[in-house]
């Protein structure tokens, strides 16, 4: 039992911890990068919320409720990342408000059920082939993801603090370079995209 744990554990940790995912880190970086320690109640919100929808999705897909086409699914993937950033660069600078809060774990919801399409078809076939009981498996890789995702979240955090205390940026601009950085790493794989 504690081995079947740790197996699809540790599969959601390499889910997120390899250079294979980096367009779930890249997604991660932009969701919380205009957020500091102080901010972890926010920042919990928005990485449970993004990991729900990851799950959601990857319950649709285990139990054939939903089948998606990878290559425009990946496409979109890179669109989400893209809107964040885009919406970092848009916002940077400009106080929270409850409405703000709102849309962007709404945002985080939604753009995690088209990150778990992605990996549907891979979760399906390398973790739940020939299982018949497919939730618990489901729910130790989940739990392997959220660990993934905070080990992520809390060196986000660290750099953060070390750029915007030791080197003197601004929250402001921190957002906005970072952001800035991640849509240059983008344009050409989007462009480079071809789903049709």
């Amino acid at each position: 039992m504690l081995d079947e744990f740790l197996l699809y554990f540790k599969l959601g940790l390499h889910h997120i911890l390899n250079i294979e995912g980096l367009d779930h880190i890249l997604f991660l970086v932009m969701l919380i990068i205009a957020y500091t320690f102080k901010d972890w109640k926010r920042v919990l919100w928005l990485v449970t919320a993004f990991t729900v929808g990851h799950t959601l999705s990857l319950i649709l897909s285990i139990y054939g409720a939903v089948k998606v086409n990878g290559a425009i699914v990946e496409f979109f993937v890179l669109i989400t990342i893209f809107l964040m950033a885009l919406y970092n660069i848009f916002t940077a600078g400009k106080n929270s408000n409850k409405t703000k809060s709102i849309v962007l774990v709404v945002s985080a919801l939604f753009f995690g059920i088209i990150h778990g399409l992605a990996f549907a078809k891979d979760f399906k076939s390398m973790i739940t082939a020939g299982i018949e009981d497919k939730f618990l498996p489901l729910v130790e890789f989940t739990l392997g993801i959220e660990v993934a995702q905070i080990i992520v979240v809390v060196f986000v955090l660290i750099i953060s603090f070390l750029f915007q205390t030791i080197f003197r940026f601004s929250k402001r601009d921190w957002v906005m370079v970072v952001s800035a950085i991640v849509i240059g790493v983008l344009i050409p794989t989007l462009i480079k995209a071809r789903f049709w």
